[in-house]
């Protein structure tokens, strides 16, 4: 009989406290071991909640993905072009900061066409088009708005993987520095926008 009060939810609740209390590397460190010990349970009663560790990362990079679109949303709405790309931007560096564990999780991308990531995949779509929805102020052509989508995160991703692993040493003002990243990252979508 499961364990009063232990749940798919339940369980996936753990395991995004977890992922977080472990920092940028969380995610990758997941093991039912840990979440069965933060749980108060052993590993195979985890079973009647979870079918495996996949299952499990796959319902924490869910959530986290869910999480992480609702902050997008909140953060673009009622703005557009430049505006509201750096909203997103920001909403994007706020959410790794505040949750690096789920932050790593939203790097998960869906194998399309496979029915255990058809939910994932579901909530990845959904961050994608409120991201979409800040680029359509560029009146970009069709096919340079998936290279904009990927310009915009790999610029994010790049900057705060640096700055969550300590990888920028220097005194200087990582605000400043992230700015002038976005500028730039504004600047190479505008010139995508046919003359």
């Amino acid at each position: 009989m499961p364990r009063a009060g232990l749940s798919r939810a339940a369980v996936t609740a753990v395991a995004l406290d977890l992922v977080d209390a472990g920092g940028a590397a969380g995610f990758d460190r997941l093991t039912l071991a840990a979440v069965a010990s933060s749980a108060g349970v052993a590993v195979p009663s985890l079973y009647k909640h979870v079918a495996s560790l996949d299952d499990l990362r796959r319902l924490v990079a869910t959530e986290s993905v869910a999480e992480l679109t609702r902050m997008l949303a909140a953060a673009t709405i009622g703005r557009s072009g430049g505006d509201a790309l750096h909203a997103a931007a920001d909403a994007m560096r706020a959410f790794a900061h505040a949750h690096p564990g789920r932050y790593a999780a939203t790097q998960v991308a869906p194998r399309l066409g496979d029915d255990a990531d058809a939910e994932l995949a579901q909530r990845a779509a959904e961050a994608l088009a409120v991201l979409t929805a800040a680029l359509r102020a560029f009146d970009l052509p069709e096919d340079s708005t998936v290279d904009a989508l990927r310009m915009l995160r790999s610029a994010i991703h790049g900057f705060v993987t640096l700055e969550l692993g300590g990888g920028f040493g220097l005194p200087d003002d990582l605000d400043r520095s992230y700015r002038f990243l976005m500028d730039g990252v504004l600047r190479g979508i505008e010139s995508l926008t046919p003359a």
